[in-house]
């Protein structure tokens, strides 16, 4: 049936109502609506993270993350006072108008040609990453060692302690940080399994599940419209831009400003431990998991983490695992200049400190939600880390920034290559194995049934 008769059948079957009600409550609707809208803007330009309360203004940093793109974004930057005046004041038809002015000249900006941005090669595919990186063989994992359930185990509950404690922190300087608490070794609170991070990787692992290494970024695209009820940043604009039909990679691009953003970079461990010992099957999976959100160098974060797990099956020492990692980088791409940046830091200092301070002018520049601050941080981490995961929990807890986002990686890089004799009891004592979500299908998972299907994905797609 076409939609004219479909339409028209519906029609037939409506007939008028009778009555002598006033129906003003039916058009309270639309005023209810206005005022979430309004409120959603608002939040927008002022906000705190949900477990951390660091604040946020979100459209600051949409121009602030279009300028890292190479973009002149001097016209949106005009207008942020006048923005900051309407909130003041409380006028929010006038925030609207002005929030909107913003987002036109954002996306009719134009290239800054001084910037240094677009003196590095752009990577919008697998393909263009095939023909940048030459990847080694994939490698055979000692299981009698440590048993693939062990290493998988370890992964996930290591996930689950750094979100934890990166949560706690997330959004604060380094600096600030350590002015309020010192050096934080533990838990700055109960901690709770509500993340927003782990959500994406669950969404991947239940279509991997389903299809396998021939899995799809539609595919990937479907599991989150399926399961994630909201995202942020590049991940809200994926939603929005799937559920009106516009699919990867372009869900990625389209009105995508955070397209270089810490979000593919966040949830791409999951496919390192899907592919152990396989760091080229590792960083194909994610990009195929990245294109629905990000773009160029966010894709390529997120293809670290993925080779960083994936080698973290093969390499015990986490020295010569983050030398490796960053090789396996498109060294003509910009994020490989900022992880370079990383590992010289870490060549030439004597703690953890001395080498974030010589990266710390980073900030001045990009968001602490961007790829390139948050990979300099887990490589500090992993460098001084020497191996153990109390250290290594410490000094990524420790630097702040999108620290969930990092802790998590970080942590399941050393649970994978030691196992659960690694992780304190301390660390393990609050779980009881229940993780809870915001998810839909997964609003209550039991950490062995993710093990489980990680563990038959492996197995299957080996």
């Amino acid at each position: 049936m076409n939609s004219g008769k479909r339409e028209m059948q519906w029609l037939k079957k409506a007939y008028p109502i009778k009555h002598n009600e006033i129906m003003e409550n039916n058009w309270m609707s639309y005023v209810d609506s206005g005022k979430a809208s309004d409120e959603k803007i608002l939040k927008a330009w002022v906000s705190k993270v949900p477990g951390s309360l660091a604040p946020v203004h979100l459209i600051v940093s949409t121009i602030q993350a279009m300028r890292n793109k190479g973009y002149d974004v001097k016209e949106a930057e005009l207008l942020i006072d006048d923005g900051l005046k309407a909130i003041e004041s409380k006028n929010f038809g006038e925030l609207q108008i002005i929030t909107s002015k913003i987002y036109k000249a954002l996306n009719d900006a134009k290239k800054d040609n001084l910037s240094d941005y677009w003196n590095y090669e752009v990577f919008s595919c697998w393909e263009d990453i095939e023909k940048s990186v030459k990847f080694p063989d994939k490698e055979k994992v000692n299981f009698e060692e440590i048993s693939l359930e062990e290493r998988i185990k370890a992964a996930w509950y290591a996930k689950l302690i750094g979100g934890a404690i990166g949560t706690q922190l997330e959004g604060y300087l380094t600096e600030n940080i350590q002015e309020v608490f010192g050096i934080v070794d533990y838990y700055l609170r109960e901690p709770e399994t509500y993340n927003d991070d782990i959500t994406y990787e669950i969404a991947f692992l239940d279509a991997y599940h389903k299809y396998g290494k021939n899995i799809t970024s539609n595919e990937v695209a479907f599991s989150w419209l399926e399961l994630i009820m909201e995202g942020y940043s590049a991940e809200e604009v994926a939603l929005s831009n799937l559920r009106r039909g516009i699919y990867p990679p372009y869900s990625g691009t389209n009105q995508n400003y955070f397209s270089d953003w810490i979000g593919a970079q966040m949830r791409t461990s999951i496919h390192g431990m899907l592919s152990p010992g396989n760091p080229k099957e590792a960083a194909r999976l994610a990009v195929i998991d990245s294109l629905v959100s990000h773009f160029n160098n966010g894709m390529i974060g997120g293809m670290f983490n993925a080779i960083l797990l994936s080698l973290a099956f093969v390499e015990k020492d986490m020295k010569k695992l983050v030398l490796k990692v960053v090789d396996l980088l498109p060294k003509k791409s910009e994020y490989y200049k900022y992880a370079m940046q990383g590992v010289n830091s870490v060549l030439n200092s004597d703690s953890w400190q001395e080498a974030w301070d010589k990266n710390s002018s980073i900030m001045e520049e990009y968001s602490w939600m961007h790829s390139y601050p948050n990979v300099i941080a887990e490589i500090i981490a992993l460098w001084y880390g020497d191996n153990d995961f109390n250290k290594t929990a410490s000094i990524i807890s420790t630097i702040g920034l999108d620290s969930d986002c990092n802790a998590a990686p970080v942590l399941s890089t050393l649970a994978v290559a030691y196992g659960m004799d690694i992780i304190d009891k301390k660390w393990l004592e609050p779980f009881d194995g229940t993780i809870k979500t915001v998810m839909r299908r997964y609003r209550e998972v039991h950490i062995d049934y993710l093990i489980k299907m990680t563990v038959e994905s492996i197995i299957e797609n080996s």
